[in-house]
C-alpha cells in the first residue's frame, strides 16, 4: 500500500501546483485558432504519440478545429524514418500540411524535447520549423519543459513532485489538461454522450 499511497499523493500535489493562468491562456489560444480556421496538429512520442491520437479526436469532435497527430500515419512516418531520419519527421509531415501561421503546433511531451540529450529531436525540429512560420505553439510537457517550454507561446508544466513517476504522472497529465481544455465552455462546441443521456 505504501506506493500506492504515495503515488496518489504525488499525483494530488500535482493538481494543486498546475498554472492555472497558463491553462487559461492556452484557451485563449485555442479559442483564436477556431476563430480563424487555423487547424491544431498534436506532436507526441511514445505514450505521448498515444495522447496524441486522442487528443485529436476530443478537440475535432468537441471543439471543432480542424486537428491532426502526425503519429496515426504510420506508413508515412516510418517512410520518412527510414529515407529521412527521425529527427526531421514531424518538421516534414508539416511542410507538406503547408503548416501556417494560422495553425497551432501543441506538444505533447515528458520533457519537451532536448538537443544535448539527443532527447526527442524531432519534437525540436518541429517546434523550429513552426517558430519560422509563426505558428502558434503550445505544450503539455514534464520535468522543466525542455526546448518546448522555451518557445512555445504558452506551455502548461506538469509539477514533477517525485522523479522517479516523471512519465508516468507527465503522460497522465496530459490527459488531465486536454480534457480541462476541450471541456472549457470557451471551446466546447459539442455535448459529449454521457453527459447528454443523464
Amino acid at each position: 500500500m505504501q506506493f500506492i499511497e504515495k503515488y496518489l499523493s504525488e499525483a494530488t500535489s500535482i493538481i494543486s501546483q498546475l498554472n492555472t493562468s497558463h491553462i487559461e491562456n492556452a484557451v485563449n489560444l485555442l479559442a483564436n485558432v477556431r476563430a480563424n480556421n487555423g487547424r491544431l496538429f498534436i506532436l507526441g512520442v511514445g505514450g505521448s504519440a498515444a495522447n496524441a491520437s486522442h487528443a485529436v479526436n476530443d478537440f475535432r469532435k468537441i471543439v471543432g478545429i480542424e486537428s491532426y497527430a502526425p503519429t496515426d500515419n504510420v506508413s508515412e512516418l516510418t517512410a520518412r524514418t527510414n529515407d529521412e531520419g527521425w529527427e526531421s519527421v514531424f518538421a516534414k509531415w508539416l511542410e507538406v500540411s503547408r503548416l501556417t501561421a494560422k495553425d497551432m503546433l501543441l506538444i505533447l511531451s515528458v520533457g519537451g524535447g532536448n538537443l544535448e540529450k539527443n532527447v526527442s529531436p524531432n519534437l525540436v525540429s518541429a517546434l523550429e520549423y513552426a517558430k519560422r512560420i509563426g505558428s502558434k505553439i503550445m505544450g503539455i510537457v514534464g520535468r522543466d519543459g525542455g526546448h518546448t517550454a522555451k518557445v512555445a507561446d504558452v506551455a502548461i508544466v506538469i509539477p514533477t513532485p517525485n522523479p522517479d513517476n516523471t512519465t508516468p504522472h507527465a503522460e497522465a497529465f496530459q490527459a488531465v489538461v486536454w480534457h480541462l481544455l476541450v471541456s472549457h465552455p470557451t471551446l466546447k462546441n459539442t455535448q459529449t454522450k454521457w453527459e447528454s443521456v443523464r
